[in-house]
């Protein structure tokens, strides 16, 4: 039993060691970003559900989150939830269009084009 806590702890100390940073920052308005949106004081948000989705349940109330995913992935949620850290969230998923045409050209206009959340290899935002 030692042995094997001993080999696991290893192996998390050495994991580290080979992760690779590619490097790749994706910003808001980009049309490979996906994941949580701010809506602010953009115009109000187009969504795919009327209701929020929510996976697992909690005894905290949590205000929803609004999400861009990927084609297919909102339809699937439990199987992709975790992917955006928001299995236990009610979410919205935001409409392609909305985000496009709408949120993306608001936000940088009122935030400057390449600014946003740069995300390095953030599974959510593939």
């Amino acid at each position: 039993m030692n042995k094997l806590l001993s080999v696991a702890a290893a192996a998390l100390v050495a994991a580290p060691a080979f992760a690779v940073d590619v490097g790749v920052s994706i910003g808001i308005g980009d049309p490979n970003f996906y994941g949580h949106i701010v809506i602010g004081d953009a115009p109000p948000p187009v969504v795919v559900y009327r209701e929020p989705v929510v996976i697992v349940r909690s005894q905290v109330v949590m205000e929803p989150i609004y999400l861009r995913v990927r084609a297919g992935h909102a339809q699937n949620w439990s199987q992709h939830c975790g992917a955006y850290n928001a299995c236990g969230r009610p979410v919205y998923f935001v409409q392609d269009q909305y985000y496009n045409d709408v949120y993306a050209p608001h936000y940088h206009k009122h935030h400057g084009k390449g600014h946003g959340k740069g995300n390095k290899g953030n599974k959510g935002n593939h």
